[in-house]
């Protein structure tokens, strides 16, 4: 009987194979759950592994609308492989030949509100201000900012209501493009969301610096221009020298005598603004003198923001300013329109309220008797035509003096002044990621990029306006 035949034994290159591939197969498993593990803890400036800043809750972000793969692609692509492949020598590195000769004839004066910088960094120019006290402002913060060396740094702890990160920190970037080689290292604290926080009575003893969009005469908020001024993509308002130009022109289709003499208003209420549901029972242009529309932003949105559009809302006498859940971005474009601007007693001063001076660019309303205050300045200004438009006109051309190039003057003497306060030299700690143009724009949707591109600033020809 034949003996049964033996299996032959693996040979030696099969062997070899799975000595090889075993390993790399474990180690592929690993390196994938290691970047995996990596980008869910990369926090970024469209909000990934943020939440909701506690003070004002909204409702959390979501990232869908991709596969895990692709989203933590993105992430890791963005957030630490864009930046390092730009060139070694940027231009934001570049410093003006204008800037080494510091010649004078070029230097124009800044406007008057820039005031203001003095007024909101004086809390500080005795006592300086310490590392320990940036720090401590953080508990209020959203994120925060670190300039060293012509870079930017974002540390970045909540998530900010729909792209204000993104087009706040953008404005950032344009700024060290404006001015390359000139923007002062520096280290802030910047909260996204709409009140102030920092109370003088809680904190009088010993001011926080925090950065924000808007202050009040209560608090030590330091105000800085806001998101919109490089755009509003969610209800497609574009950059600010883009809308101003629109609005100027859309003021001009009619003149002062063929404009409707009544007031007008159009806006969200529900928006937990006692000013605004009061201004909803004056909505009567035979008796009051007032047109007040609801702004419908979703049904807007669905409609291609056809009705919305800023330039086409100038054909009133009057326009009526009512701050919203704080304060409102709107207060430039109402003032934009050369209408004689009603503004219902603020609470909230954005950084160049101090360029506003009652019954020069603007007009007072009451707060405690809004209709028959608006009736009256109604009344006034239809038998003093002259005077109304004078004085709409003078809100026109304080805006007009605003233009992006003072904004970003603004910003940069801003920042250099808080920055003399630093008793500490700036470093960017090690959570904080370099953030360049080219990241910005790889986060973003095609929309918001879009409203970037459109945004972007060059090189300024002269230096920044002498405070």
């Amino acid at each position: 009987m034949p003996m049964p035949l033996k299996k032959a034994a693996p040979s030696i290159p099969f062997l070899l194979l799975c000595i090889i591939f075993l390993p790399c197969f474990f180690l592929t498993i690993l390196v994938i759950y290691r970047v995996d593990d990596f980008a869910s803890q990369t926090k970024t400036v469209v909000g990934h592994n943020l939440n909701p800043t506690p003070w004002h809750l909204f409702p959390p972000k979501t990232f869908t609308g991709k596969t895990r793969y692709a989203r933590v692609s993105k992430i890791i692509q963005c957030s630490y492989l864009t930046c390092r492949r730009r060139s070694t020598t940027p231009t934001s590195t570049k410093i003006p030949e204008w800037h080494t000769r510091q010649s004078s004839n070029t230097v124009g004066k800044c406007p008057m509100f820039f005031t203001r910088i003095d007024h909101d960094l004086q809390p500080w120019v005795r006592s300086g201000i310490s590392l320990s006290s940036v720090m401590e402002a953080q508990k209020f913060a959203a994120f925060r900012v670190v300039i060293v060396g012509g870079k930017l740094y974002v540390d970045f702890f909540y998530a900010c209501v729909q792209s204000r990160a993104m087009f706040t920190v953008w404005g950032l970037l344009q700024l060290l493009r404006r001015y390359p080689g000139m923007v002062p290292d520096v280290d802030l604290m910047f909260d996204c969301m709409d009140k102030p926080t920092i109370s003088r009575e809680e904190h009088g003893s010993k001011p926080l610096p925090l950065f924000r969009y808007c202050t009040t005469m209560d608090h030590f908020d330091i105000p800085f221009p806001d998101w919109s001024f490089w755009g509003w993509p969610e209800i497609n308002i574009g950059p600010w020298d883009e809308e101003f130009l629109g609005i100027k022109q859309g003021s001009q289709v009619l003149n002062w005598t063929q404009k409707l003499s009544y007031a007008y208003w159009k806006g969200n209420p529900d928006v937990q603004s006692p000013a605004r549901v009061d201004l909803l029972q004056c909505n009567n242009s035979d008796i009051i003198g007032a047109q007040i529309m609801r702004q419908d932003w979703v049904e807007e949105a669905k409609n291609g923001f056809k009705e919305s559009k800023l330039s086409n809302q100038c054909n009133h006498r009057y326009k009526i300013y009512a701050e919203g859940y704080a304060w409102s971005v709107s207060l430039k474009y109402i003032l934009s329109c050369g209408s004689l601007a009603l503004l219902i007693a603020p609470e909230y001063e954005e950084f160049f309220n101090h360029g506003l001076i009652s019954m020069t660019n603007y007009w007072p309303i009451s707060r405690l008797d809004i209709c028959p205050s608006i009736k009256s300045a109604v009344s006034w200004g239809n038998t003093h035509p002259s005077e109304a438009e004078a004085i709409g006109k003078s809100g026109q051309d304080l805006m007009e003096s605003m233009s992006m190039a003072r904004v970003y003057d603004y910003m940069y003497h801003l920042i250099t002044e808080y920055s003399n306060l630093l008793q500490f030299k700036p470093e960017p700690p090690p959570s904080a990621h370099e953030i360049c143009e080219e990241s910005v724009l790889c986060f973003a949707d095609p929309t918001q990029r879009q409203f970037l591109e459109r945004s972007t600033t060059y090189p300024s020809p002269t230096p920044p306006c002498t405070l």
